[in-house]
């Protein structure tokens, strides 16, 4: 199993509607995360930053790369693309982070 965590910046106010979108999953979205090997997904949020903070555990960085490129979550981008920065294409703007711990 491989873990990553990435930052990623919401806008100010939108943490309700951040949150609303995500306990509303689209089942298709959902699916598609499992089947590109997504054991665990988490985010968090920092009320001093705005910074959102996600954990994944995945099976292979290869299968996980691929889901940039399913119409269901460029449709998830699109969607989320006014709550949170984004690049051009509506991806997040998300920055990996270095594991430097684990107990």
């Amino acid at each position: 199993m491989i873990k990553k965590a990435v930052r990623m910046k919401l806008y100010p106010g939108l943490k309700k509607e951040y949150a609303k979108r995500h306990n509303d999953l689209w089942p298709e979205m959902r699916e598609m995360l499992k089947a590109h090997g997504a054991k665990s997904y988490s985010i968090f949020f920092d009320p001093e930053t705005d910074f959102l903070f996600g954990y994944l555990e995945i099976e292979d960085e290869e299968k996980w790369a691929q889901t940039a490129d399913t119409e269901i979550n460029r449709k998830w981008w699109d969607y989320m693309e006014d709550v949170m920065d984004t690049n051009l294409d509506h991806s997040p703007v998300a920055v990996d982070l270095e594991q430097v711990f684990e107990l």
